[in-house]
């Protein structure tokens, strides 16, 4: 069974740093295109950054453009979303996604994603 679990959610300061990673399990990681996405209290799920299979192509919400950096290492299964100079509006439950047919491009539009992890909770806060 296709499984993705997050973690390396915290409280940072602004300015402050964190990486997340999404441990993906049950698949072929190799030929899914992977996607971050975040949802704030009281706001909808947004698309924050996506990586095609080969993580030749990404694409990045224009929010956190320059800041965040995603990546990832088909043979440890794993897919990292490295968050630099956060700010207060970054505070969310991010959660990792995949599509339920592999290839393709990768996408930041939620409804395009079929397996969702649990999310890990991101604060940014003085």
């Amino acid at each position: 069974q296709l499984q993705l679990v997050e973690s390396g959610g915290d409280l940072v300061q602004p300015g402050g740093s964190l990486r997340l990673s999404c441990a993906t399990s049950g698949f072929t990681l190799d030929y899914y295109a992977i996607g971050w996405f975040r949802q704030a209290p009281g706001k909808e799920r947004e698309g924050v950054s996506c990586i095609s299979r080969n993580g030749r192509s990404t694409d990045y919400a224009d929010s956190v453009k320059g800041r965040f950096v995603i990546s990832r290492d088909n043979a440890k299964n794993t897919v990292y979303l490295q968050m630099n100079s956060l700010k207060p509006e970054d505070t969310a439950v991010y959660y990792c996604a995949a599509p339920a047919i592999p290839g393709g491009r990768c996408g930041l539009y939620p409804e395009t994603y079929d397996y969702w992890g649990q999310g890990t909770q991101v604060t940014v806060s003085s």
